[in-house]
């Protein structure tokens, strides 16, 4: 219920002062584990991601979010969980395969960390763990924001499957890179 709230809260916001366009939402499953993965340059991304989809996301955050406890609760209650990056993070990683075993979102920031530079980096392992071990489909996401009051575009891809052959983790992570780097022209 609380998701719901903040989420029509949030979409009247980016509407209202960001002039908001999010395109290609026909791509998003209704149904099923789905992996939404997205490029990363603002504290802004997660909020933005979530009221983009058509269904809830829960997003793999960094566990220093966690650390206050007030703004940790409320992002527990949005669905968001910690993740300890730069470790193997075994909590994080069963929670992430339940999410998608339970048929529900996992929204993920592929490169780990945001980019100050605008630039797309490297995909870091996990999201490529969790496609293969869950088989749940990559639906791509290219968050695209403009300088200023206004010029705010979200556009999903279509989704995809990583193949037997494409499984290899660092073939299987460019792959998930270049498809978002494709929407974000």
């Amino acid at each position: 219920m609380l998701y719901f709230l903040v989420r029509g809260v949030l979409r009247l916001y980016f509407s209202l002062c960001k002039g908001w366009v999010v395109e290609g939402v026909e791509n998003i499953p209704q149904a099923g584990g789905l992996i939404v993965v997205a490029n990363h340059t603002s504290y802004w991304d997660p909020p933005i991601l979530g009221a983009a989809m058509t269904r809830q996301v829960n997003i793999m955050a960094k566990v220093e979010l966690f650390r206050y406890p007030l703004f940790g609760s409320i992002l527990r209650l949005l669905g968001a969980f910690p993740v300890k990056r730069n470790a193997v993070d075994r909590s994080a990683i069963k929670q992430a395969l339940a999410i998608l075993k339970e048929d529900k979102v996992l929204g993920m920031f592929p490169e780990g960390t945001r980019s100050k530079t605008g630039r797309l980096g490297k995909a870091q392992p996990g999201v490529v763990l969790f496609a293969t071990k869950s088989g749940a489909p990559i639906l791509p996401a290219g968050i695209i924001m403009g300088k200023g009051r206004k010029g705010l575009v979200v556009k999903f891809g279509k989704p995809f499957f990583l193949t037997a052959e494409s499984r290899e983790r660092e073939e299987a992570g460019k792959r998930i890179m270049a498809e978002i780097a494709s929407l974000l022209n």
